[in-house]
């Protein structure tokens, strides 16, 4: 079946700037009780207090969730993950997304996590960098599967859960990214244990104990970027989150003061705590506001180079047998996480900006084909990456560029991207969304199920029993 993709175009170029707090400012004061302000809040907190806007938002990262992973589900990460857990695998308890087959629930958040996260296309909360419904979604989805769950309950507890982890991630960002943490798998264990504590309905005690067995259990480096084990991060965040959850509910105990202590979560793995950002504005501001969607598969960073290369090649007719270089000035970041020059394959092209700058203009678009095996040892896109150069700009933001494009006569073309395509500056429509969640799931569901599933996404807050979403993302 032919796989419709979503290609973006320069009519939505913009974003937003990372937020680097300074590294100068003053570390506050030791805080009194965090871990219980957050699980008192995570107990009493309702969907009522919610705005209208911010539920909008929070159906519109389901939908990007369901289409991240449909488009993951059959990738050969996937099936080996598979195959190295089936032999362990316990009662059919939940749906594996895009699948036939059905797992026990905590595999179930487990590989859901890893589809919904190795394409690199997921959702982004660009102050830190994490991808919050890899964690959070794939574990109340499958715990819906388990328990009947209401589709106000449901978004209610993933938007607490993407709440708790992205706070935690604006209190120890960027110093916590920089020591070689993945901050997705880090922080999405809180968002994991927070959203199934919930849904479980622990008492405040047991959502303290919920948090504090999230704490002791962080995964993810850095290192792993480029490898199918970055995709492990969200989906371990997962089941490591659930997992806490099942036991706090059973009174299975941690230290009260999980984040906070001084041998805690966030005196371990950062050298910031900015706390006010975990507890100000708690209830009355929301982060899930400030999700975007990747209209290209890979990593952020190089969205801005893509971004630009793309409008550089429709506006001139751009071809790679007419370029004779091009030269990239970038925020140091860029090359920090993105400078492999010669990747071998697709995983491995997500975290190439010299593979992003050449297949957006072999390829005029960068979605999860521009990123496979074969795109990245395409002789045409390997002959123009070699011509690809780069110098770092330490005046740019890290989702800003400037490209030169030289072509072979030495005629020069120029890019400024301020800001990157897909943010919250120019976010992707809900036309947008819907065009990249097709893309993903043409060819791994029924053309029957494609429209029936996209609209339980949109509705999610009205559904009696959320057990039936899942049951739309098989194939079972």
């Amino acid at each position: 079946m032919k796989r419709r993709r979503f290609l973006a175009t320069s009519a939505l170029a913009g974003s937003v700037a990372f937020t680097v707090p300074s590294a100068s400012a003053a570390p506050e004061p030791p805080p009194g009780d965090v871990t219980g302000l957050l699980a008192a809040y995570l107990v009493g907190a309702s969907l009522d207090s919610v705005p209208a806007a911010v539920r909008k938002e929070a159906s519109r990262t389901l939908l990007n969730y369901a289409g991240c992973a449909l488009g993951g589900a059959r990738s050969d990460g996937v099936n080996r993950a598979i195959a190295a857990f089936t032999p362990f695998f316990g009662p059919p308890q939940a749906t594996l997304i895009g699948r036939t087959e059905r797992v026990d629930i905590l595999h179930a958040a487990l590989i859901n996590g890893i589809a919904s996260h190795i394409l690199d296309y997921d959702d982004t909360h660009l102050k830190t960098v994490i991808h919050p419904a890899g964690p959070v979604v794939s574990a109340i989805l499958a715990l819906s599967e388990r328990q009947p769950v209401s589709g106000s309950d449901f978004l209610n507890a993933m938007i607490l859960g993407i709440e708790v982890e992205c706070r935690l991630g604006n209190a120890v960002y960027p110093a916590h990214y920089d020591r070689g943490w993945h901050i997705t798998g880090t922080t999405g264990v809180f968002g994991a244990a927070a959203a199934a504590g919930k849904l479980l309905g622990l008492n405040k005690q047991q959502m303290v104990w919920a948090l504090g067995l999230a704490a002791t259990q962080p995964v993810g480096l850095r290192e792993m970027f480029g490898t199918m084990t970055k995709s492990f991060h969200p989906g371990r965040a997962a089941q490591n989150g659930l997992t806490a959850a099942f036991l706090a509910q059973q009174n299975f105990t941690s230290s009260d003061h999980g984040i906070e202590a001084k041998s805690g979560w966030a005196n371990v793995v950062s050298t910031k705590q900015t706390w006010s950002e975990v507890t100000a504005g708690l209830g009355t501001t929301w982060e899930v506001s400030l999700n975007t969607y990747k209209p290209f598969a890979c990593g952020i960073v190089i969205h801005p180079t893509i971004d630009g290369c793309i409008q550089l090649r429709d506006q001139f007719r751009l071809t790679a047998d007419r370029i004779r270089s091009i030269h990239l000035r970038v925020h140091p970041l860029v090359l920090e996480l993105t400078g492999k020059t010669s990747p071998h394959t697709g995983l491995e092209g997500k975290f190439s900006v010299y593979h992003a700058a050449a297949v957006a203009i072999v390829e005029g678009a960068a979605g999860e084909q521009q990123f496979s095996d074969r795109a990245v040892q395409n002789p045409e896109t390997i002959a123009l990456r070699g011509r690809v150069s780069t110098a770092i700009d330490s005046s740019l933001a890290e989702d800003q560029v400037r490209i030169t494009i030289t072509l072979n006569d030495g005629k020069n073309f120029e890019k400024y991207i301020e800001h990157a395509v897909g943010s919250t500056r120019h976010p992707m429509t809900d036309t947008d969304l819907e065009a990249k969640f097709l893309g993903l799931a043409a060819g791994v569901i029924s053309d029957s199920q494609t429209p029936r599933l996209l609209d339980l996404c949109w509705r999610i807050e009205s559904l009696p029993d959320v057990s039936v979403l899942a049951r739309a993302c098989s194939t079972g």
